[in-house]
């Protein structure tokens, strides 16, 4: 709460800060200076004495306070103080306060700490100095004030990193935000060297009028061949790796072109060029529309650049996003499906039949497994050759993609050697879907040699079996099955 100190001095002034003895300090160093001085904790209570009396010095003390939870409350004190002075105490190794303030309002501020006498001789001068007289902006200052807010609005559009069509449509959506801007686009050079327009945000119009530069250059996609590249700023951009300016649209020299412009309100066309990251053309191109005719400073040309190279940035970031994607799909691929024949390779087959087991038990669900090969595969490839093998071993794996459920899974376990994870499966449906996949591959013809036939193994999983156990039940079972005359199924035993 704000606590009155004895009159001394001439000025009425007002110190903020949240620690007790911070401000006891600054009422015994610099007391004297005021006739009134208030001693305030916090922006609350500082407002709240700020509009009962007028105080000639504001004096905000930043030692001790949080950049995070007291930002606002601080910059809107400043903000009301409407000119009358203010003076900052800003800690050195916390100089971030500053611009967030500055732009709340006029300020002069003071890096510390200091001694006190240095402190009172800077008290003496603020309380002097008087009113601030905030200077009225310059037409350049308010051109660049609104494109360091554009920037400022585009990074911010680039840092929630999705994916290249969700950030392109916030960038356009972004760049609509600059004052004259009735439509933004991007147009993108795909992978395949031709450009296509991946994004555009228009203002709200009337139905009518709305725009659709698709429709405006004919196509959307392949536009370095669109027959208005050589008029069209977005294309030029792109196509020339250069920026283009058309300030009216009659200077196109396309009558069609400028009429559509100039029906859906547009003046102006700039287009930016995305530069590369590295050694050759543009990525694409950015492309403002405007309402009206305007010019462009030196300054405001190098910062539309510069914002061109930050989209350029972000669409890389894209990039490398989509390109590690793609990679550990890639990888994922790689590393639990077999080569050959497309089916879950042994590892990963392990992987699955632990995280069934584990389902089936929480649940209580039956678990069957069926493992079967090829019978006599050895003399396949002693006779036709190991390529007709390959052909053998995809033939099969094919042929019980095709005959097993979605939810079971097919599994390369061994040079000819196959598994089937089957869930909510019994040992009764197990056999029946054995001796549907033993006929299935028994009737399927092999290029090179013909047929094959298979011997297949069945086990239920046991109340409180493991995946090891499990495995060597239906191997077991496998084996009686060879033994038996192959061509067979077996079940396991218990």
């Amino acid at each position: 709460m704000p606590q009155q100190a004895e009159p001394q001095g001439q000025r009425s002034g007002l110190f903020v800060n949240p620690a007790a003895a911070r401000r006891a300090q600054f009422q015994a160093d610099c007391g004297s200076r005021f006739a009134s001085l208030a001693l305030a904790d916090g922006a609350d209570s500082a407002l709240e004495l700020l509009g009962r009396e007028a105080v000639d010095l504001l004096v905000i003390d930043l030692e001790r306070f949080d950049p995070e939870l007291d930002a606002t409350g601080l910059g809107q004190l400043v903000g009301a103080r409407a000119g009358a002075p203010v003076l900052v105490l800003c800690p050195f190794s916390n100089a971030r306060w500053l611009p967030a303030l500055m732009a709340r309002g006029p300020l002069s501020y003071l890096i510390t700490p200091m001694a006190p006498d240095a402190m009172n001789a800077a008290l003496d001068a603020a309380l002097a100095a008087g009113p601030v007289q905030q200077p009225a902006p310059t037409p350049r200052e308010t051109e660049l004030e609104g494109l360091a807010l554009l920037r400022a609005r585009v990074q911010a559009a680039l840092s929630e990193g999705e994916d290249l069509a969700a950030l392109s449509e916030r960038v356009c959506e972004a760049l609509c935000n600059w004052p004259g801007v009735v439509h933004a686009a991007l147009f993108y050079l795909q992978p395949g060297g031709d450009l296509q327009l991946q994004a555009q945000h228009g203002l709200q119009r009337a139905p009518n009028r709305e725009l659709n530069l698709a429709r405006v250059l004919g196509r959307g996609e392949r536009l370095l061949q669109s027959p208005l590249r050589h008029a069209f700023p977005g294309l030029l951009a792109a196509a020339a790796n250069s920026l283009a300016l058309l300030d009216a649209p009659d200077k196109s020299g396309e009558p069609e072109l400028t009429e559509t412009l100039r029906a859906h309100g547009v003046e102006m066309v700039l287009g930016l060029p995305i530069p590369a990251g590295g050694p050759g053309g543009p990525r694409g191109s950015l492309c403002l529309l405007f309402d009206a005719g305007r010019s462009f400073s030196p300054d405001a040309l190098f910062a539309l650049e510069g914002l061109a190279a930050l989209v350029a940035v972000g669409l890389r970031m894209a990039d490398m996003g989509r390109e590690s994607e793609e990679l550990l799909a890639r990888l994922t691929h790689i590393s639990t499906v077999d080569a050959l024949t497309g089916v879950a390779n042994r590892r990963h087959g392990e992987a699955l039949l632990e995280g069934e087991i584990k389902r089936a038990r929480r649940y209580r669900l039956p678990l069957a497994l069926i493992a079967f090969d090829i019978d006599r595969f050895k003399e396949v490839n002693d006779r036709y050759g190991h390529p007709v093998g390959d052909i053998a071993l995809r033939t099969v794996a094919e042929a019980a993609q095709k005959l097993v459920r979605s939810s079971d899974i097919v599994v390369r376990s061994g040079g000819e050697d196959f598994q089937v994870i089957a869930p909510h499966t019994s040992a009764i449906d197990g056999l029946k879907m054995a001796e549907k996949l033993r006929v299935a591959i028994a009737e399927t013809l092999i290029p090179g040699c013909d047929q094959v036939t298979v011997s297949l193994g069945v086990a239920q999983m046991g109340d409180q079996e493991s995946a090891d156990s499990l495995t060597v039940r239906v191997n077991a079972a496998l084996a009686r099955a060879k033994r038996a005359g192959r061509n067979c199924v077996e079940l396991a035993m218990q």
